[in-house]
């Protein structure tokens, strides 16, 4: 299995590099990035976790 991850900002990221997010996403786990610091710390989540993350910041 290949350990590169595939990262994308959200649709709602603008162009002029604000303050993004990335995420890569494996079966198991939901990798979340600075998107100017690609080689910096990653927070990474399961499935539960990143529903009540995404569930919460929507509110």
């Amino acid at each position: 299995m290949s350990t590169t991850l595939k990262w994308f900002k959200s649709s709602y990221s603008g162009s002029n590099g604000g303050n993004c997010v990335e995420v890569a996403t494996t079966p198991t786990t939901i990798h979340v990035r600075d998107s100017k610091v690609e080689d910096g710390p990653v927070l990474d989540l399961g499935p539960a976790s990143w529903a009540a993350l995404t569930g919460w910041v929507s509110e």
